[in-house]
C-alpha cells in the first residue's frame, strides 16, 4: 500500500475551522483540475513512492493533534482511503481536503471532508460532482473560492438550489490578491449571508513559501 507524496510538513492550519492550529499536512501528488488560481501546481507531478505505514510514522513524529491530507487532490490515488481510516486509527483528528471533483462516498465517516466546490473563475466549475454535497454532513464544511462578485452571486445560487447551510459548514475565501478581502466581507454582511469569512492565514505569515 504506497502513495505517491509531494510532501509532508507540520504547520499552522491555514484555513478551515481549525484554522490557527497546529497540523500536519500529507500533500499527495496528482491532480485532475488545472485551476487558474492554484497555488500548489508543484504538487501536479513528481513526489515520493511512500508505503502508508511510513507515512505513518513521519506523521507521529510531530505528535500532532491535527492531520490535514491535501494535494494536488487526494482521492486521484485511490490508497489515499486506506492513509485516511489508519490515521484515524492512529487518534488523530483528520480532515481531507478535497476539489469533490471526485466521489467522497467511500471516505471514512470519522474524516472531515473540506470540499471546495469550484466556482466559474477557477476556469474547472464543470467538473463539480454535485452529487457529493447530498454524502455531506454536520462534521463537513464546503468551501468556495471566489474570484470576483460573478464567482460569489454563482456560490450564493449554490447555497440556496442544495440548502448547504442545513447539510455543513460553508466557508467563503477570496483568491489571493486578486479579490481583495474587504470586498467580500461587504458584500457578505449586505446578504447577510450565513457562512464563515476566511483568509489564507499561513499566506499572511509566510507568504507563497512551500511547505508551510
Amino acid at each position: 500500500m504506497s502513495l505517491r507524496i509531494t510532501e509532508i510538513f507540520y504547520s499552522l492550519q491555514g484555513e478551515s475551522r481549525t484554522a490557527g492550529f497546529p497540523t500536519v499536512f500529507v500533500r499527495l501528488t496528482g491532480c485532475p483540475l488545472r485551476c487558474d488560481y492554484c497555488d500548489t501546481t508543484y504538487a501536479f507531478q513528481g513526489g515520493e513512492r511512500m508505503e502508508v505505514d511510513d507515512v505513518l510514522k513521519q506523521v507521529a513524529d510531530h505528535h500532532p493533534r491535527y492531520v490535514t491530507v491535501t494535494g494536488g487532490e487526494p482521492l486521484a490515488q485511490n490508497e489515499c482511503l486506506t492513509l485516511l481510516s489508519k490515521l484515524c486509527d492512529a487518534g488523530y483528528e483528520v480532515s481531507l481536503e478535497t476539489s469533490g471533483a471526485i466521489d467522497v462516498s467511500n471516505v471514512d465517516d470519522r474524516v472531515i471532508r473540506v470540499m471546495d466546490l469550484k466556482a466559474p473563475g477557477s476556469g474547472e466549475s464543470e467538473k463539480n460532482l454535485f452529487e457529493n454535497i447530498n454524502k455531506l454532513n454536520k462534521n463537513d464544511q464546503v468551501k468556495f473560492v471566489l474570484s470576483d462578485k460573478k464567482d460569489y452571486d454563482w456560490a450564493k445560487n449554490v447555497i440556496s438550489e442544495y440548502q448547504l447551510n442545513k447539510k455543513c459548514e460553508v466557508l467563503f475565501s477570496p483568491v489571493h490578491e486578486k479579490l481583495e478581502p474587504k470586498q467580500l466581507a461587504e458584500w457578505i454582511l449586505k446578504d447577510n449571508l450565513h457562512v464563515r469569512m476566511q483568509l489564507q492565514l499561513h499566506k499572511l505569515l509566510w507568504g507563497n513559501e512551500r511547505g508551510v
